[in-house]
Protein backbone atom coordinates (compact mmCIF):
# COMPACT_ATOMS: atom_id res chain seq x y z
CA UNK A 1 0.00 0.00 0.00
CA UNK A 2 1.24 3.51 -0.84
CA UNK A 3 2.40 5.58 1.59
CA UNK A 4 3.35 9.27 2.26
CA UNK A 5 6.66 10.45 1.92
CA UNK A 6 7.98 12.27 5.10
CA UNK A 7 8.35 15.52 3.60
CA UNK A 8 5.13 17.81 1.94
CA UNK A 9 7.94 18.54 -0.51
CA UNK A 10 5.56 16.74 -3.60
CA UNK A 11 2.21 18.86 -2.50
CA UNK A 12 4.54 21.62 -3.46
CA UNK A 13 5.31 20.03 -7.00
CA UNK A 14 1.32 18.91 -7.41
CA UNK A 15 0.29 22.59 -6.71
CA UNK A 16 2.52 23.80 -8.94
CA UNK A 17 1.90 21.78 -11.66
CA UNK A 18 -1.89 22.30 -11.27
CA UNK A 19 -0.69 25.91 -11.56
CA UNK A 20 0.69 25.25 -14.75
CA UNK A 21 -2.08 23.12 -16.69
CA UNK A 22 -4.33 26.11 -15.98
CA UNK A 23 -1.60 29.33 -17.03
CA UNK A 24 -0.83 26.78 -20.01
CA UNK A 25 -4.57 26.57 -21.02
CA UNK A 26 -5.10 30.04 -20.08
CA UNK A 27 -2.26 31.09 -22.60
CA UNK A 28 -3.60 28.69 -25.58
CA UNK A 29 -6.90 29.91 -24.85
CA UNK A 30 -5.04 34.08 -25.00
CA UNK A 31 -6.79 34.60 -22.13
CA UNK A 32 -5.78 37.10 -19.26
CA UNK A 33 -6.02 36.08 -15.65
CA UNK A 34 -8.33 39.00 -15.24
CA UNK A 35 -10.85 37.36 -17.54
CA UNK A 36 -11.00 34.25 -15.91
CA UNK A 37 -11.19 35.16 -12.13
CA UNK A 38 -13.62 37.44 -13.05
CA UNK A 39 -15.86 34.73 -14.83
CA UNK A 40 -14.65 32.14 -12.29
CA UNK A 41 -16.24 34.71 -9.52
CA UNK A 42 -13.11 34.37 -7.62
CA UNK A 43 -10.80 37.03 -6.25
CA UNK A 44 -7.57 38.42 -8.27
CA UNK A 45 -5.11 37.04 -5.19
CA UNK A 46 -6.76 33.53 -5.10
CA UNK A 47 -6.39 32.72 -8.61
CA UNK A 48 -3.09 34.33 -8.95
CA UNK A 49 -1.89 32.03 -5.52
CA UNK A 50 -3.73 28.84 -7.14
CA UNK A 51 -1.83 29.42 -10.93
CA UNK A 52 1.39 29.91 -8.72
CA UNK A 53 1.03 27.26 -6.89
CA UNK A 54 1.19 28.81 -3.99
CA UNK A 55 -2.35 28.33 -2.68
CA UNK A 56 -4.13 24.97 -2.06
CA UNK A 57 -7.25 25.43 -3.77
CA UNK A 58 -10.69 24.36 -2.93
CA UNK A 59 -12.54 22.15 -4.74
CA UNK A 60 -15.31 24.08 -5.51
CA UNK A 61 -12.85 26.65 -6.92
CA UNK A 62 -10.69 24.42 -9.26
CA UNK A 63 -14.39 23.49 -11.26
CA UNK A 64 -15.10 27.08 -11.49
CA UNK A 65 -11.60 27.69 -13.05
CA UNK A 66 -12.60 24.85 -15.14
CA UNK A 67 -15.83 25.37 -16.05
CA UNK A 68 -14.32 28.92 -17.57
CA UNK A 69 -11.87 27.49 -19.60
CA UNK A 70 -13.91 24.76 -20.61
CA UNK A 71 -12.20 21.97 -19.65
CA UNK A 72 -13.06 18.96 -17.52
CA UNK A 73 -11.40 19.42 -13.62
CA UNK A 74 -9.19 16.28 -14.24
CA UNK A 75 -7.74 18.31 -17.20
CA UNK A 76 -6.19 20.46 -14.76
CA UNK A 77 -5.41 17.62 -11.87
CA UNK A 78 -3.68 14.93 -14.31
CA UNK A 79 -0.54 14.76 -15.78
CA UNK A 80 -1.99 13.80 -19.18
CA UNK A 81 2.17 13.78 -20.06
CA UNK A 82 2.88 11.55 -17.65
CA UNK A 83 0.18 8.45 -18.99
CA UNK A 84 1.19 9.24 -22.37
CA UNK A 85 4.77 8.48 -21.32
CA UNK A 86 3.42 5.38 -18.99
CA UNK A 87 1.50 3.94 -21.87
Amino acid sequence: MPTLPDDDEWLARERRAIGDRIRVERIRQNRTQESVYLAARISRSAYQEIEAGIADARITTLLKIAQVLGVHVSDLLRDRSRKTAEA
